[in-house]
């Protein structure tokens, strides 16, 4: 059974309170239980959430000597600032997909500059929590 990794930034761990309107009622825990729902037992997911840049960085060091299909990252907000975890995804052998629940071309114009994604094979944003298994899907 392939293995997949599943890293969510800064904020992420507030869904289901923070501005539902633009992000979803769902709790990251929810959208998490309805991701693995979709996948069933096709896939073994990992997940992991930090409001750390660094702690992201070294996570993504360590999925580099693990046995993963892919990874799938929301960076939330250092998608369009950090340089760090472009460059930690760029030391991956493996697909990384970004994915982002609200469609950030649609919304303020410094959300449409994502240093993170020109670091990883796919992009995928405003798919609300659907984004997640889609991702895995994509690659099983």
């Amino acid at each position: 059974m392939p293995s997949f990794l599943i890293i969510n930034g800064p904020n992420l761990n507030m869904l289901g309170k923070r501005e539902p309107e633009i992000y979803g009622a769902q709790t990251l825990d929810e959208i998490a239980q309805y991701t693995e729902e979709k996948i069933g037992t096709a896939a073994k997911i990992e997940w992991y959430q930090s409001n750390i840049e660094g702690e992201i960085v070294g996570r993504l060091q360590l999925a580099a000597s693990q046995n993963y299909r892919a990874v799938v990252i929301n960076p939330g907000a250092y998608a369009h600032t950090s340089v760090a975890i472009h460059d930690a995804i760029k030391i991956l052998k493996i697909p990384v997909i970004e994915v982002h629940l609200s469609n950030v071309y649609r919304r303020e114009s410094f959300r449409e500059t994502l240093l993170t994604a020109k670091a990883c094979l796919a992009i995928m944003t405003g798919l609300g929590k659907d984004a997640y298994w889609l991702a895995v899907k994509s690659q099983i």
